[in-house]
């Protein structure tokens, strides 16, 4: 009967042991606020993602989704940041078809006419901005940006929020009419608190994604 207390008692320590644990590791993140500005405005649908300078990164989650839908003739969202090794289904709301593409660099790739009701999926393996269009209507304009971290977060009215562990990171702002490519800052992320942090872009005369224009419904 000993014997069992003592080991019914070396469970508990043990269990309290990882609950600790484990509470402290979440109590060890820290949260950045975002702020993306151009021209001193709060810019939305920037993506910022974070990158530790040493360390490993979490393993990726499989089997996650995320979706760009095709509806009013227009996609949405307009910009979708995902992490490497993510698939991206592509629902058509609408009542005709339509005829995915991309030929960016970081993945090319062709969903052909499709109708109403249907979806199809895309993997995205490689980092990047995948500019995607459709074959059908030319005002149809969206891009999926392909990060190798975990750690990323999209700016809505010019703010976002990550949460991540205590260290030393890489800030890497894109926005798809930035001019450049990419701007970066090092940050310190502290094991509590939040810190706030600020991006100035320029930005360039961009494509965006225009209003519908008219559609014969029964050719698409």
């Amino acid at each position: 009967m000993r014997a069992f207390q003592k080991f019914a008692l070396r469970l508990t320590v043990a269990g309290m042991g990882f609950a600790l644990t484990h509470v402290a590791g979440v109590a060890r993140a820290g949260t950045l606020d975002i702020h993306v500005l151009a021209d001193g405005k709060a810019l939305d649908d920037a993506v910022v993602s974070a990158m530790p300078t040493a360390g490993a990164l979490p393993l990726f989650k499989s089997g996650v989704k995320q979706t760009i839908m095709q509806q009013s003739q227009q996609f949405s969202p307009f910009v979708l940041p995902v992490q490497v090794g993510t698939t991206v289904e592509f629902p058509n709301h609408d009542p005709f078809r339509h005829h995915v593409y991309s030929f960016s660099p970081a993945k090319v790739f062709e969903l052909k006419l499709y109708g109403g009701g249907e979806s199809q999926e895309v993997t995205f393996d490689k980092e990047g901005a995948v500019a995607l269009g459709c074959n059908i209507h030319d005002n149809m304009l969206a891009y999926v940006y392909v990060v190798g971290t975990p750690y990323f977060a999209k700016t809505a009215s010019g703010a976002g929020t990550i949460t991540l562990p205590a260290g030393n990171y890489v800030l890497k702002v894109w926005h798809p009419n930035q001019r450049g490519t990419t701007t970066t800052q090092a940050v310190e992320v502290l094991a509590t608190g939040s810190k706030d942090v600020t991006f100035n872009i320029d930005l360039k005369r961009g494509r965006s994604q225009r209003p519908r224009g008219a559609v014969d419904e029964g050719i698409y």
